[in-house]
């Protein structure tokens, strides 16, 4: 075991996939459409030539995705998406050498559209289609532009419908070390969010109030779970902010408020969001110096979050562990690291059935 995860096998590693890609140039291209991103990349040769992402900002006024109508607005833009990734990176459809799409987890009827479109397509063109795992995609986030980090490394996935540790010993070499029991991490910022009347999507927008509020004014619990446990569980905690709020008869703040109300909100925002990125980083650092591994990449739309990316950043540097987040357009679900995804999988000889199904409950771990 103490071989494998040597620096110098990791070299080694490395440095074989590097000679490997600089021999073969391959065209691909990856759709995501697993929740309410409409996105389409383009990859050439390890390389990201273009991305295009369609959010469905109409949600916001349900509170949540709707599934139904999520589906629907993936049939209007998936062309368009498409055909605006294969011109911003100045590639046709039969200079493609293959298409791969998300086939899993997230909202059936949404997967269903980038899977059909992409096997309709590598169908049509007579090239390979490859099926994509969401999470794994994820974590391949952190591997579109340099930095990156080496293998092997701990990943850290925290999203609206997902929250996992998973240590990385080279390209689709994985083992889950923990995951949610429940609620995810991003699921618990919107439902909190919604409590305090701040709105959807959550997480961005109690990080904004979250940033003129004091995270020491109400001491929420930290759920660790047992000790030493890499598993997560949000749910109480969001309980305990319920019950905070009925106990101090808190109301939504509305625009013509006090700034004292108002500095109300920013200071809970603050309290609720310093108890979940405390567990993060506690758990992300003790996978880490467990599986004795000194790099740690973040992915998922929760790792756009400024306090965890600045206090993650922070402590892990006092650790000597380094840290990797990706850009904030590749925080979020997005075509490029499913491209990066189908990219590595082409080029080890790694396709799919046009039989793939669309499977909404996927692990990682299957």
């Amino acid at each position: 075991m103490e071989d494998r995860r040597s620096k110098s096998g990791s070299d080694h590693r490395n440095s074989e996939i590097e000679h490997r890609k600089s021999e073969i140039v391959l065209t691909i291209l990856g759709i995501e459409s697993s929740c309410d991103e409409t996105s389409a990349a383009v990859v050439r040769d390890g390389r990201l030539l273009a991305n295009v992402t369609a959010t469905q900002l109409f949600h916001s006024k349900f509170g949540g995705v709707v599934p139904e109508l999520a589906s629907r607005a993936h049939q209007r833009r998936i062309i368009p998406v498409v055909q605006e990734a294969l011109l911003n990176a100045e590639v046709s459809k039969k200079e493609l050498n293959g298409v791969s799409a998300v086939y899993g987890p997230g909202l059936v009827g949404a997967i269903l559209v980038g899977l059909s479109f992409g096997k309709s397509l590598a169908l049509g063109l007579g090239i390979p289609f490859i099926g994509v795992d969401h999470m794994e995609a994820h974590i391949f986030s952190n591997l579109i532009e340099d930095p990156k980090p080496s293998f092997p490394f701990i990943n850290l996935t925290v999203s609206g419908g997902h929250t996992q540790l998973v240590f990385v010993n080279g390209p689709f070499e994985y083992k889950l070390l923990g995951e949610t029991k429940d609620d995810a991490a991003g699921e618990a910022f919107d439902k909190v969010a919604k409590m305090l009347g701040v709105g959807y999507p959550g997480g961005p927008l109690i990080d904004t109030y979250a940033a003129k509020g004091n995270p020491a004014f109400v001491s929420f619990p930290r759920p660790y779970l047992e000790e030493g446990s890499l598993e997560f569980s949000f749910s109480g905690l969001k309980t305990s902010v319920l019950y905070y709020l009925r106990k101090t008869g808190y109301k939504p703040v509305e625009a013509s408020d006090s700034p004292a109300k108002n500095q109300l909100l920013a200071d809970l925002c603050a309290s609720f969001q310093a108890a979940v990125v405390d567990v993060l980083i506690a758990k992300a650092i003790r996978a880490a110096e467990a599986n004795g591994v000194r790099q740690i990449g973040v992915a998922g739309g929760v790792s756009a979050n400024s306090e965890l990316r600045r206090r993650l950043t922070e402590v892990a540097a006092g650790r000597k562990i380094q840290v990797f987040i990706p850009k904030l357009e590749y925080c979020t679900d997005n075509g490029a690291m499913v491209a990066m995804v189908g990219y590595e999988k082409l080029m080890g000889g790694r396709t799919s059935s046009l039989e793939l199904t669309a499977e909404p409950n996927l692990s990682l771990s299957s």
